[in-house]
């Protein structure tokens, strides 16, 4: 049960278009909704894959990806259903902006959702219990939104189920990104991952680049990807069909000492770029205090080795700020 309500049918072949009706009374709207956008696609029984994006209202490239993905597709293309929510958080994806200005929250950090809830609960709510129950898999196109930009990358999730890891795996190989990694001990239980392995589906997620803003060379690995994908999962034909298999590294994701955080406010100098390989206590980033333009700047450190993945964006920091990620092969 939810309270959003759709007049898709989802066991209906065919190509439908519509909406997500997100309760939502306000002073200018007594009974008013929330739209948010979906399209599905049935040809008969097969695989069901939910594509996501726009789980962070200021990632594009999955939001760019997705609906000309769901303009160019046709039911008699596919075998089985796609299900394609290109905002999943609607009123964030509207604003830009990571989290809702609804309710100021963070739709990735509130599965399993509550009904009852706020508006992005009830969204994360309906996901986990209306849509993913009804889905093989989930992919859900990410990037580094305004404040990080990445490699062009996927990752899943190391699974306890060893058969539900390796099918991932699978899928991830078939996307094809340049760069691909596991998370190692994921203890983050509010994100859309986490869910689908609640659900007993196989997630495959995506950092395309980011920076607020949609790059040409990000949205065209999206693209391919997508369609990689689909195809590995048995839902359209790979097209084309001798498509080439590019180059791509493996690597694999841990916690604290992977991130690299400002421990001063100030004005962030890199002093590394994304790819870069760096070494244990290697010198990252400079912070300088510009209100106290006499003082020393802070020097932050790598705690380990590794490939630098993401990098933070915006100039100015405060304590507590993502620089850096690692990954390591």
């Amino acid at each position: 049960m939810s309270r959003i309500s759709t007049e898709i049918d989802f066991d209906k072949d065919g190509r439908q278009t519509g909406f997500l009706r997100l309760p939502h009374s306000v002073d200018r709207s007594a009974y008013g909704w929330i739209p948010i956008p979906i399209v599905c696609l049935r040809n008969g029984p097969g695989p069901r894959v939910l594509l996501m994006a726009g789980n962070h209202g200021d990632e594009f490239e999955g939001q760019v990806a997705l609906a000309k993905l769901a303009r160019s597709l046709t039911a008699d293309q596919i075998k089985g259903r796609i299900i394609i929510l290109p905002t999943a958080n609607a009123p964030a994806a509207r604003a830009g902006k990571r989290n809702s200005p609804v309710d100021g929250l963070n739709l990735n950090r509130c599965f399993p959702g509550n009904i009852n809830g706020s508006p992005t609960e009830m969204i994360a709510h309906y996901i986990e219990t209306v849509l993913l129950p009804q889905c093989d898999a989930v992919i859900d196109v990410h990037s580094g939104g305004q404040s990080l930009q990445y490699v062009p990358s996927t990752h899943i999730r190391r699974s306890p189920d060893a058969d539900r890891f390796a099918r991932a795996s699978a899928l991830m190989e078939a996307f094809n990104a340049p760069f691909s990694w596991v998370f190692e001990g994921a203890r983050e239980t509010r994100a859309l991952n986490a869910a689908a392995e609640r659900c007993g589906i196989i997630a495959l997620g995506t950092e395309l680049c980011g920076g607020g803003t949609v790059t040409p060379n990000a949205l065209r690995i999206a693209e391919r990807g997508l369609r990689r994908a689909l195809a590995h999962l048995g839902v359209t034909a790979l097209d084309p069909p001798d498509a080439e298999i590019l180059p791509s590294r493996r690597l694999q994701v841990g916690s604290y000492p992977f991130y690299v955080y400002a421990e001063d406010d100030g004005v962030f100098e890199p002093l590394v770029a994304l790819e870069d390989v760096v070494t244990a206590d290697q010198p990252a980033a400079l912070i300088h205090p510009v209100d106290t333009p006499w003082r020393a700047p802070h020097e932050a450190h790598f705690k380990q080795a590794g490939i630098v993945v993401c990098a933070r964006v915006p100039g100015r920091v405060e304590r507590g700020d993502c620089l850096f990620h690692l990954a390591t092969p």
